[in-house]
C-alpha cells in the first residue's frame, strides 16, 4: 500500500477519539502520520523486515494503548497513536504484494516479516501493488472520516496526501521503468 493510505488508516483509527476528545486531535493525528511513516523508513535498509513488526508490534500497540487510556496526556496519546499506526502499517502490509518494485512481474512470496516466527508472511494481494487503482480507493475511503473529523492543518495535509495519491496511482506502472537501477 501507498504510505499515504497507512498515514490515512492510522489517522481513521485515531479519528473517533480525536472526535471524542477534541483537545487531543493534534497529538493524534501528529502521532498517526508518524506512526503510518516510519515503518517505510527500512525502504534503505531490508524493505518490510527492518522496521515492519506486524506481529510483534500488536503488545507494544496494546501496552500504548494502556498507558495512554491511564495517562491521557498529549505526549503520551502522540506516543501512543505513533505505535498503534506503526503497527497498524505492519500488519496491513499482508493485504499487499511483496516489497518489490515491480510485482507484476517479479511476483514474490515476502508481504513483511514476522520477526516472532522468524520467517516472512505471504501476500494477500487484496491490493495488487502499492499505487494499484485499488489502494488509491482504499486512501480516498480512509480519508473521509478524517476529513470530518479533523479540523485545520490536518484537513490540508490529508487533501495534499490524496492528491500526491492521486498522482502516484496514475503513474505507479511507468514509475519503474523511470526510476535508475541501483535504486531496486
Amino acid at each position: 500500500m501507498m504510505a499515504t493510505t497507512h498515514v490515512f488508516a492510522g489517522l481513521a483509527l485515531v479519528a473517533p477519539v480525536a472526535a471524542a476528545v477534541p483537545t487531543l486531535s493534534s497529538p493524534l493525528a501528529v502521532g498517526a502520520i508518524v506512526g503510518g511513516l516510519a515503518p517505510d523508513l527500512d525502504l534503505v535498509l531490508e524493505h518490510r523486515r527492518s522496521l515492519h513488526f506486524p506481529v510483534a508490534g500488536l503488545p507494544v500497540a496494546a501496552l500504548a494503548v494502556g498507558a495512554a487510556v491511564l495517562v491521557p496526556s498529549s505526549p503520551v496519546v502522540g506516543v501512543a497513536a505513533a505505535v498503534v499506526a506503526a503497527w497498524l502499517h505492519a500488519a496491513s502490509d499482508v493485504l499487499g504484494d511483496g516489497p518489490e518494485m515491480d510485482p507484476w512481474t517479479d511476483v514474490g512470496d515476502r508481504a513483511v516479516y514476522d520477526h516472532v516466527r522468524g520467517r516472512w508472511l505471504r501476500p494477500r494481494r487484496w491490493i495488487r501493488y502499492d499505487g494499484a487503482p485499488e489502494d488509491g480507493v482504499l486512501a480516498l475511503a480512509l480519508a473521509a472520516p478524517v476529513l470530518l473529523v479533523f479540523e485545520g492543518w490536518i484537513v490540508s495535509a490529508v487533501v495534499g496526501c490524496l492528491a500526491v495519491s492521486f498522482a502516484y496511482v496514475l503513474v505507479r506502472r511507468r514509475l519503474v521503468a523511470w526510476l535508475p537501477d541501483w535504486l531496486e
